[in-house]
């Protein structure tokens, strides 16, 4: 029970007593924003005791004017901002969304009779300035009805000519405006879906995983921006501001339907670019990175009497072109014609099966080129779309980059050209509390492989707690030559309180190329413990073994034979309204790959800064320390090798990122200091320019030079990649991306155009042309075209 004298509010605290003293703290702070002419007439009492008997010092004025009213809005805000920073989840009811009781026509305003009886909800700042009221105007409104979610923004405008809406392109958001809902649609406070459009009414979907944790944004550890759904968007701009309504088919949705009623988690944003001001309902506090993304903190809704229709989605498609590859002898042509079709069916409201027969992904971009400054593998994430739905599901990490599966390994060899898939299918969805995904695909002989199957098993519980997780996955690779390969593990998140997670992973290989191998040199394990916070102290601590005959056929392996420690502390100030940063953070890194005879073969420590600004500028800089054990000579370029032995070195390395909102960026960085028994230089610029909403160009350029004094080398790498991105309107678009590697000696080209006759239906025309930059190879002379592809592909989908 709370008795604030002369003023009083009874009710039951279901928050720890410091979470309410900081939430007490907030209202105070809020209240004086909405009303900062008042002034203090007389106090509180300074403390109060609640029903921990813990006694807490209150700083919360009273004022003279609708003091009854207001105090009581300030408790009531004070109990939900209590609830968020006392716990990890939302606790409080969820909110009962109304049923449209009339036809809604999207045209982007929300001015039907059937919007009348729909409460908008309002939004505060999350950034620059958290907690603040909006310095423009918003609305969000949210309704359904038996077909649709529907969701409305009214984001009025004292500046409409300030509005940014730079491209026209889909699945992009260059520095706009934009109106963002996330669906957590299972209400497990994990997985989302995530809906974006801009005042030029593109639309933008994604799927998150881990509850935003794990990485940055750009990282691609929870978030897939690669993964699309159907569903509709109209936008309008007027003297007002802009206006944007969104139409989500049911169908689109996967859910738990209970006694009639479903519960999701909801979050809604809008992003006023100009001013980098974030708007968000619920109010959510800047306890993590990201944290306006994080399931966990939305805002838990209600319908009733929904019922997902479970269509049939049955996709064609037609493709014919030709493919160049000339060589040293002669310049050998291919014509292609062929054909194949999806299948995607909602066997439930939870449950999607997917069928592929003759798979192909001409239209799919090409990979970003790299320059390996290591002796490991690189990683290239997935991009194709028939992996994408729930791909959170079937991430089981086991350390860095290493992965138990990882999709990649299905219809590309090693050198990455396609390899035919026949077909298969996928099945993914909840029962109850399991979460589980079924992958089968059969792929045809290639120049290095015989026809194999590629099997994958995932499930995964969610704990009673809302927040752990236990899951297992297993993985097979069977070769129509004899030879196999199975992997198999376990791995989940243990909520240990507040903001503290414990995460392991274990698996097993079994490969016929290594029978009788001890079953301790085939496994791998790691675990870590984190903290899931942007403020105060932080830490991530890991600890990893991986044996020398650890093998996951369908994985990705960077390092084996090693055990790991790395440990990162770090300190996080969330400034306040009068600083121009929103938060800076120390932190001191240090980790050792150790051999099994206990030397250390790679350590590095040193400290890192980083910052984010309210201008939407941000950048760090470093310090680092490092040592290298090469057992064998270690190969840069076919002309530059680093001898075998020890090695220790430095590097400073900074960055900086102006402001997303400007239409013109840099992006510069740099990195100088020793490597191995050379010296290193390395900088690079990542330049946009928003032409327009029709015209985009951005790109990178790495300049990466290593002088071995010792032994007379030079190491000299030209990395850079440059993307035109032009759109006619909504539905006509092309993209250029081209990209240079000197290492590689290779100029590469990727042109796609795409008319999209609606969501499903797509004309793409893909040409690929290399240019090989070698010409002072004289045997065997290579020609400067080393191929092209033309190819053109028609999509159409039915739905049953």
């Amino acid at each position: 029970m709370i008795d604030l004298s002369p003023f009083r509010s009874t009710g039951t605290s279901s928050t720890r007593p410091r979470a309410l003293h900081a939430a007490l703290n907030e209202a105070h702070k809020t209240y004086k924003s909405y009303l900062p002419s008042y002034v203090e007439s007389c106090s509180f009492p300074d403390s109060f005791t609640d029903q921990g008997s813990m006694a807490l010092k209150l700083w919360i004025i009273k004022i003279d004017r609708l003091r009854s009213v207001l105090m009581r809005f300030i408790l009531m805000f004070a109990v939900l901002l209590g609830t968020v920073y006392g716990a990890s989840a939302q606790t409080h009811p969820p909110l009962t969304i109304p049923r449209v009781a009339g036809p809604i026509t999207l045209d982007g305003m929300s001015t039907e009779a059937a919007w009348d009886s729909v409460v908008p909800w309002i939004p505060v700042q999350y950034e620059p300035n958290n907690g603040m009221p909006a310095t423009e105007r918003t609305e969000f409104l949210v309704a359904y009805d038996d077909e649709y979610v529907y969701l409305a923004l009214r984001a009025f405008d004292s500046d409409p000519d300030g509005l940014r809406a730079n491209t026209l392109y889909r699945d992009r958001l260059s520095g706009d405006d934009h109106f963002e809902i996330l669906l957590d649609t299972f209400n497990d406070d994990e997985t989302a879906l995530l809906f974006t459009t801009t005042p030029a009414g593109i639309r933008k979907d994604a799927a998150i995983s881990n509850d935003a944790s794990g990485g940055g944004i750009s990282s691609g550890g929870w978030i897939n921006g690669d993964f699309n759904t159907y569903w509709d968007v109209a936008t309008t701009i007027d003297p007002e501001g802009w206006f944007a309504e969104i139409r989500v088919p049911i169908s689109s949705l996967r859910f738990q339907n209970k006694e009639g009623a479903v519960v999701m988690g909801i979050a809604l944003q809008r992003k006023v670019a100009r001013k980098t001001e974030r708007l968000v309902f619920p109010p959510v506090p800047p306890i993590a990175d990201w944290a306006f993304l994080k399931p966990s903190l939305a805002q838990k809704i209600k319908f009733e009497g929904i019922k997902s229709e479970r269509p049939v989605y049955v996709t064609s498609y037609g493709l014919g072109g030709t493919e160049s590859r000339p060589n040293a002898a002669e310049d050998s042509r291919t014509n292609s014609w062929r054909g194949g079709l999806d299948l995607k069916y909602g066997l439930t409201n939870n449950v999607t099966a997917d069928l592929t027969f003759n798979t192909d992904f001409a239209q799919v971009e090409a990979d970003d080129q790299q320059v390996n400054l290591t002796r490991f593998s690189l990683f290239y994430p997935e991009k194709r779309q028939f992996f994408q739905e729930r791909s959170g599901l079937f991430d089981f990490r086991v350390g860095s980059q290493s992965r138990l599966f990882h999709s990649r390994r299905i219809g590309l060899d090693e050198a990455g050209q396609p390899v035919r898939i026949w077909g298969g299918g996928r099945m993914v969805g909840r029962i109850g509390g399991w979460d589980f995904g079924l992958l089968a695909l059969q792929t045809g002989i290639s120049d290095t492989r015989s026809s194999e199957n590629f099997g994958v098993l995932r499930l995964r519980r969610q704990m009673r707690d809302g927040l752990s997780r236990l899951g297992g996955m297993l993985t097979s690779r069977l070769g129509r030559n004899g030879n196999y390969n199975l992997a198999f593990g376990l791995d989940g998140i243990v909520h240990l309180k507040g903001e503290d997670f414990l995460i392991y992973q274990w698996s097993q290989s079994v490969d016929h190329e290594a029978r009788g191998v001890n079953i301790f040199d085939a496994t791998r394990f790691a675990i870590s413990a984190e903290r899931r916070r942007r403020q105060g102290w932080g830490y991530n601590s890991i600890a990893e073994w991986a044996g020398p005959a650890y093998d996951p056929g369908i994985g990705f392996t960077q390092r084996i034979n090693y055990f790991l420690v790395d440990h990162t502390m770090s300190y996080t100030w969330v400034k306040g309204s009068d600083s121009p940063l929103i938060w800076h953070r120390p932190s001191l890194r240090g980790f050792a790959f150790v051999s099994p005879s206990f030397e250390i073969e790679t350590a590095e420590i040193g400290p890192e800064w980083d910052f984010a600004a309210k201008s939407g500028a941000g950048g760090g800089v470093e310090f680092k320390i490092q040592t290298e054990l090469l057992e064998a000579p270690f190969a840069l370029s076919d002309e530059v090798q680093i001898p075998a032995g020890r090695y220790n070195f430095f590097r400073v390395g900074a960055k900086y990122n102006v402001s997303h909102t400007r239409l013109f960026q840099i992006r510069p960085n740099v990195q100088i200091g020793a490597f191995y028994d050379g010296w290193q230089v390395a900088v690079g610029a990542a330049p946009i320019w928003y032409v327009s909403k029709h015209l985009e160009l951005s790109g990178s350029y790495q300049l990466t030079r290593i002088r071995f004094p010792s032994r007379d080398d030079t190491f000299l790498a030209h990395l850079g990649r440059l993307r035109i991105g032009s759109a006619l309107n909504a539905k006509f678009s092309a993209n250029v991306f081209i990209q240079l590697n000197s290492i590689q000696h290779v100029v590469s080209g990727n042109i796609r155009v795409r008319y999209n006759f609606r969501e499903g239906n797509d004309l793409w025309v893909v040409y690929n042309q290399n240019l090989d930059t070698d010409r002072d190879r004289v045997l065997p002379r290579l020609q400067t075209i080393e191929g092209h592809t033309v190819l053109v592909k028609y999509t159409h989908t039915f739905r049953y």
